[in-house]
């Protein structure tokens, strides 16, 4: 979970059309470093998935809500800020990537693979309910799931590709030329997925999601989540300089959620 919300930090720098970039070589954290909407629905989700063992989604949609209210400001779209701020909050069909970008505690979150694609779904479902942003999340949450029960990078890539649909058979360096900023789900989670594929390590896989200079924050917050539960670690000058960056009680949410369930939060100190 804290490998997703390093990499929304990171990227977050890079996500506005000015500021975008083609290349690996770039410093990982500077003063406009923050978290983003990314992060907010990230913890609002490990939070539902300790208090409500029952997994109601009208819990997880109180949470999102109260979490989302809090940070008005963490860059949320137009729509999902209706959505926060309704009284009477409706899934709207989105297949933005939002709903993928909030489900890594998930997938450290049950002890079997189909309770957690059955969770996944219905966390996307309360508010991004097309089909792609489903298939989105699952994926998503399945990696994380195959990772941290240490699945090959083939096992997980085969996985996908036979239940998601989606095309692995590229690399960053292929996308990257041409690639364009894109929100959909379809048109930008497989390629966070591919530069996990790439990576050697956590952060070559942080690097190579902000290089395809799309979305940024987004990307590399998917791919930096399927990171940590696969290489189970994280160097501890990033964790440190990222864990700073966070509200106390991110943190508190982090601690308790690994106390609670198989995740291992990394060292930060």
């Amino acid at each position: 979970m804290l490998g997703a919300i390093i990499g929304d930090i990171v990227g977050s720098r890079f996500e506005s059309h000015n500021s975008r970039i083609k290349t690996t070589d770039f410093e990982l954290f500077d003063k406009d470093s923050k978290f983003t909407d990314d992060t907010v629905l990230t913890i609002a989700v490990a939070d539902w998935l300790m208090r409500d063992k029952e997994n109601n989604p009208e819990i997880l949609v109180k949470l999102m809500q109260t979490y989302g209210r809090m940070y008005p400001n963490a860059g949320f779209s137009h729509a999902t800020k209706a959505w926060l701020n309704s009284d009477e909050p409706q899934p709207y069909g989105s297949f933005t990537n939002g709903a993928a970008m909030r489900v890594s505690p998930i997938g450290w979150a049950f002890n079997n693979l189909d309770d957690t694609l059955r969770i996944a779904e219905l966390s996307a479902a309360v508010s991004h309910d097309s089909l792609e942003a489903i298939t989105a999340a699952k994926a998503v949450a399945a990696a994380i799931f195959l990772a941290r029960n240490k699945a090959s990078k083939s096992d997980i890539k085969d996985f996908i590709v036979q239940n998601c649909g989606y095309d692995l058979n590229r690399t960053c360096d292929e996308i990257r030329p041409d690639y364009q900023a894109c929100f959909t789900c379809d048109g930008s989670v497989p390629e966070a997925i591919i530069a996990f594929m790439d990576g050697e390590d956590y952060e070559s896989v942080i690097r190579l999601a902000v290089s395809l200079g799309g979305d940024s924050d987004t990307q590399a917050c998917i791919a930096g989540g399927i990171a940590e539960a696969y290489y189970g670690q994280i160097p501890r000058k990033i964790t440190a300089k990222a864990i700073h960056k966070l509200p106390s009680q991110f943190r508190e949410v982090m601690f308790e959620f690994a106390m609670e369930t198989e995740y291992h939060l990394p060292k930060f100190k």
